[in-house]
């Protein structure tokens, strides 16, 4: 959350009655208390597995790999994968002290050698940190299956001059025939 939006935030609240204002915070706690981990992907759940593993109708043979629940909320909004996900945690970063052992890499080599996966796609953000990522967690998954990533490019509504060079760059590797 960014400070404009923290103090909008704040504004708000403010201006609220105080009923309100306890019923929040009481909410916060809570949430705080009941939200953990799942145990099979690490997405963010009220329960020991969450809702996405739980669900039989799912793809149990594809994992899409993410930095965290937030890409697991965005990718869900779009209703078109059907598989299960697997949350890393964040990017690897050796400027902010972050390795590979801080995040959930080990248990995703270990769920994809253990099961029947015949892909994983790696649905992580092409900044320095994601590419590592990327690179590093596609290496360790290659001898088991199937690996690939989502194709990036321009948005919707946008225009090619105002697109940076590695963007454009990614979209003309994405790219794919007409049916």
């Amino acid at each position: 959350m960014g400070p404009k939006t923290a103090q909008r935030l704040a504004l708000h609240i403010l201006r609220r009655p105080e009923a309100e204002v306890h019923a929040l915070a009481q909410a916060l706690v809570e949430a705080k208390q009941q939200v953990g981990l799942c145990s099979v992907c690490f997405h963010l759940s009220a329960e020991p597995v969450c809702e996405i593993c739980r669900t039989p109708n799912r793809d149990p043979n594809t994992i899409c790999v993410v930095a965290d629940s937030r890409d697991v909320i965005a990718l869900e909004k779009t209703r078109e994968y059907k598989g299960k996900y697997h949350v890393l945690g964040g990017l690897i970063s050796p400027m902010d002290g972050i390795g590979p052992d801080q995040l959930h890499i080990t248990q995703l080599v270990r769920r994809v050698s253990k099961q029947d996966i015949k892909e994983v796609i790696l649905a992580i953000s092409p900044s320095v940190e994601g590419e590592t990522t990327t690179l590093y967690v596609g290496q360790l998954l290659k001898p088991f299956t199937k690996v690939t990533r989502i194709a990036f490019g321009l948005p919707m509504g946008g225009d090619l001059e105002y697109a940076d060079e590695v963007t454009l760059a990614r979209a003309l590797e994405g790219r794919r025939e007409l049916d």
